[in-house]
């Protein structure tokens, strides 16, 4: 995708890795008497590396279900690295930068921080925040707790995907420059909230979620939807 960029009012920030990690599909479970196949189990990458960003995903990434992951929309999902002492202390065991599938555990950045839209330059790379994530089934295998979803949901620590704009070779040890911050300042956790909002009780918030372009489609429609019910 070609974007122009206007960083006249770019809030220029950095944005750390504690590590990038990636994976390809392998037997997570057999369940229910099926195989469970999920590239949610992932490595980290070694310091000093540099890989590919496709406008897809990152080399030695991939998927097992096209049908509901991956795509352009969900080419790297970054996770904050902060979160994990709190996990950890909440499930009772020690959780390292991957436990949530993510490619990117990031430093100093936030739910509340993070806004759709933003744009980010990573080595040769240009991406874009779009969407926060709802995980399935697959990370309650990974992580062996039923309850994990529910969890992750109500306390909001969701993390985020980000859609390639430019691919291009990104160095493993960051960093990461916001390059723009989106002027709606509308952020992943306004994001979150406005999708768990079913009785439109904050309906400000879910009618400019339902507005703005750069929120994946995925996450836009279903609020536009809603908002056409109760018109």
């Amino acid at each position: 995708m070609d974007m122009a960029l206007d960083v006249s009012d770019a809030h220029h920030r950095t944005i750390g890795l504690a590590a990038v990690s990636v994976g390809t599909p392998t037997v997570l479970a057999d369940s229910e008497g099926a195989t469970v196949w999920s590239a949610i189990r992932k490595t980290r990458v070694a310091p000093g590396t540099t890989l590919w960003l496709s406008i897809v995903n990152l080399a030695g990434d991939g998927q097992a279900d096209l049908a509901v992951h991956g795509g352009p929309d969900k080419a790297v999902y970054a996770y904050p690295s902060e979160h994990l002492a709190a996990w950890s202390a909440e499930l009772g065991r020690a959780l390292g930068p991957a436990s949530f599938g993510e490619n990117l555990s990031t430093l100093g950045a936030s739910e509340a921080s993070v806004c759709i839209g933003d744009v980010w330059s990573w080595g040769e790379a240009t991406l874009e925040v779009c969407q926060p994530r709802w995980p399935c089934f697959k990370l309650a295998l990974h992580l062996g707790r039923s309850d994990i979803q529910q969890r992750l949901r109500r306390r909001g620590r969701t993390g985020w995907y980000l859609r390639v704009l430019e691919p291009g070779a990104v160095p493993a040890d960051g960093p990461i420059e916001v390059v723009r911050h989106d002027p709606a300042g509308l952020s992943v956790a306004d994001a979150h909230a406005a999708m768990t909002d079913r009785h439109l009780d904050r309906i400000d918030l879910v009618t400019a979620l339902a507005a703005h372009e750069r929120l994946a489609a995925e996450w836009r429609e279903p609020l536009r939807e809603r908002l056409s019910r109760k018109g």
